[in-house]
């Protein structure tokens, strides 16, 4: 058999041992499982809310619990351990069963989340999420969520960190379906970060410490001061020395000098402009074109009243 293969097998045996358990230890508080393949045979360990309950008078039902386990899922030798819940509100099964037994028992769903979702983070929970969907109130399916603190939705920390549980609530109406997750107390977050004073460095990083001794960091910061000291030095000797005794130059003589240079530029700026030649010319051919003009408007006027002539005279006709 390929190995993927084995893979999918394994997958599908834990989930079918899981509704299992979830099934026969329900009413126990049955709060998850944990299966390891030994030589030996087969390790379950079991974590219930009522320990005593799975156990049963005498063990009776954890013996037929072993049965059932080799004879519907051909489990070699199977050694189930269980173990009670330290704190049940902290196991997201635990307050997913709780939370439908009491939305099949009548609560109202808000009621029953607020509830809930308060007495998780009083057992001390980082963060909480409770997610219900289904036909809640109405014929119409919809979600709704509570939240409190700090939850991760992806990424290994989702994985890892965050405990999930799942129910079903069987309601009139329909189903509805129950999930919580929880971070639990003291869980460390890779985004968490912690502000320390007065501590020596050596307690907290000492590896960073002798990598800084071994590079020889603080001598070469050490030494960066004098390097620059000794270049000031040395392009202070290299610059010449300035004449300490200045030649004092009379105020008279700087105004004169610059009265000079103003009245050069004044006449530079008033010399005459040179008018180009031609400009006779230039008024014989405007006396020209008026005089063309003239004619040209003496011409239309004569037009106009030898029209006008004629124009009465054939309204004089057509009259006789």
């Amino acid at each position: 058999m390929a190995d993927e293969q084995q893979f999918i097998e394994n997958g599908l045996q834990r989930s079918q041992i899981d509704e299992f358990f979830q099934e026969e230890l329900g009413r126990a508080g049955y709060g998850g499982m944990e299966v390891a393949k030994t030589p030996m045979g087969t390790q379950i360990v079991l974590k219930a809310e009522k320990p005593g309950m799975v156990i049963g008078k005498g063990g009776e039902n954890i013996r037929k619990v072993t049965t059932a386990l080799e004879e519907k899922f051909n489990l070699e030798d199977p050694q189930v351990d269980v173990q009670e819940v330290d704190e049940p509100d902290l196991n997201a099964r635990i307050v997913a069963d709780r939370l439908a037994n009491a939305l099949e028992r009548g609560w109202y769903f808000r009621k029953a989340g607020h509830t809930t979702i308060d007495r998780i983070m009083e057992a001390g929970a980082l963060g909480a999420e409770i997610v219900l969907s289904g036909k809640v109130t109405g014929a119409r399916s919809r979600v709704e969520k509570f939240n409190r603190g700090y939850i991760k939705h992806n990424g290994e920390p989702a994985e890892e960190i965050v405990d999930e549980g799942q129910a079903t609530a069987v309601m009139k109406l329909g189903t509805i379906g129950v999930t919580v997750k929880i971070i639990p107390p003291g869980a460390e977050l890779p985004d968490d970060f912690e502000v320390s004073e007065d501590v020596d460095p050596e307690e907290l990083v000492p590896e960073a410490v002798e990598a800084n001794e071994a590079e020889g960091v603080e001598e070469l910061l050490e030494g960066e001061p004098e390097e620059a000291d000794a270049e000031a030095a040395e392009t202070e000797a290299s610059e010449p020395e300035a004449p300490s005794d200045e030649a004092e130059v009379d105020e008279e003589v700087v105004e004169e000098v610059i009265e000079e240079e103003v009245d050069a530029d004044a006449d530079e700026e008033f010399e005459e402009v040179d008018v180009p030649e031609g400009d006779e010319d230039v008024e014989e051919e405007l006396d020209e074109l008026e005089e063309d003009v003239e004619a040209e408007a003496e011409e239309l006027v004569e037009e106009m009243e030898s029209e006008s002539d004629e124009g009465d005279e054939e309204d004089e006709g057509g009259d006789a």
